[in-house]
């Protein structure tokens, strides 16, 4: 199978959090799945690192080499993705979990979240 991991769990996973239950943490660690992670994800956890509202154990490039070593693939966004972008509902706002339901939905991707409004998209 071939999953887009949402930002919240990508962060729960890395520490270990309790919120990500056993059925999660098998399809990220079945070697048998392709996980991806979208680049506005990245870009998400480096602006919250800019503005205080999140911290990392390490830096970026830490991040980088742990993503690598895991096996996550890294998923550009293209316009395909943006013109989808333009024609979701407003069910969710946040202009990063947007890209990630575009892509997910455009690539055909089965998302992995926690989250009830990206939820209503699939």
């Amino acid at each position: 199978m071939k999953y887009l991991i949402d930002t919240h769990i990508l962060l729960w996973y890395i520490v270990g959090d309790k919120r990500i239950n056993n059925e999660t943490k098998s399809k990220i660690e079945n070697k048998a799945n392709q996980i991806f992670l979208s680049n506005a994800s990245i870009w998400e956890i480096a602006i919250k690192l800019s503005i205080g509202r999140l911290k990392l154990n390490g830096s970026l490039d830490d991040l980088k080499e742990y993503l690598d070593r895991k096996g996550f693939k890294l998923l550009e966004y293209d316009f395909d993705d943006l013109e989808l972008l333009l024609r979701l509902p407003f069910y969710h706002q946040d202009p990063f979990d947007r890209l990630i339901i575009a892509q997910a939905k455009s690539k055909s991707l089965e998302i992995i979240t926690n989250d009830g409004q990206i939820l209503k998209y699939f």
